[in-house]
Formats: structure tokens, C-alpha cells, sequence
């Protein structure tokens, strides 16, 4: 059974890194002036409501199964993901507002945001791949 947890951790967060990838690419290309501000917010805010999703099942999925270390380790980034989702400001299109994402140093706190995400969800995605194969072995 906990094989099966950490194998549905693994692809979760396989997608996690994909997303966090694309979010920093996408950024980027904003930053660049490659893509205008509202194709860049209606692509990312597509995939808001997703990671938080996946983030969030995860973060269920270890207590449910009762891994506490990761756990503890995933719910600040679960907890600040549905903070940020919440708390939209009435009259943004979502999260990646396009009128407001030049404004007060928004593109560089998303992009530092979606960095810290990549790194977080790498991390992840060795301890889920060393917890997986520990349990095969004890299985």
C-alpha cells in the first residue's frame, strides 16, 4: 500500500515539476516581451486550480497514510497555495492578472515564486523516489 501512495506522489509531483517549468518559461517570455501580458495570465491561470489540486491531494494522501516528516514537509507550500488562490483581489482575472503583473514587482515575485516551486517540488520528487523504493524493498 504505501508503495502505491509514493508511486501516485511521484507522478503528482512529475506534473508539479512540468507545471513549475512552464510557469517559469512562460514568465519569462512575458519578461522578454515574447507574449503580451494577457495571452501570458490566461495560460497561467489555466493551470492554477490544478497544481493546487495535485498539491493538495498529496498533501491529504500523507495524512491519510500517515507520513508525518512529509507531511509537515508539504503543507506551508499546500497552505500558501490555496492562500494565494483565495485571496484574488474582487475585479483580477485570477491569480496572473494581466493588467497588474508589471505593477510593484509582481512578474519578479511570480517568477522567484515558481523557482522556489521548482526547487521545492525536486526535492520532493527524490525524497517520494527514495520513500518509494524503501518501501518495495521492506514490502
Amino acid at each position: 500500500m504505501e508503495a502505491v501512495v509514493f508511486i501516485f506522489s511521484l507522478i503528482d509531483c512529475c506534473v508539479l515539476i512540468f507545471l513549475a517549468v512552464y510557469f517559469i518559461i512562460t514568465l519569462s517570455d512575458l519578461e522578454c516581451d515574447y507574449i503580451n501580458a494577457r495571452s501570458c495570465c490566461s495560460k497561467l491561470n489555466k493551470w492554477v486550480l490544478p497544481e493546487l489540486i495535485g498539491h493538495t491531494a498529496v498533501t491529504v494522501l500523507m495524512l491519510i497514510s500517515l507520513h508525518w516528516f512529509i507531511l509537515l514537509l508539504n503543507l506551508p507550500v499546500a497552505t500558501w497555495n490555496i492562500y494565494r488562490f483565495i485571496m484574488v483581489p474582487s475585479g483580477n482575472l485570477g491569480v496572473f492578472d494581466p493588467t497588474e503583473i508589471h505593477n510593484r514587482g509582481q512578474l519578479k515575485a511570480h517568477m522567484k515564486e515558481a523557482m522556489i516551486k521548482l526547487g521545492f517540488h525536486l526535492l520532493c520528487f527524490f525524497i517520494y523516489l527514495y520513500s518509494m523504493i524503501l518501501a518495495l524493498i521492506n514490502d
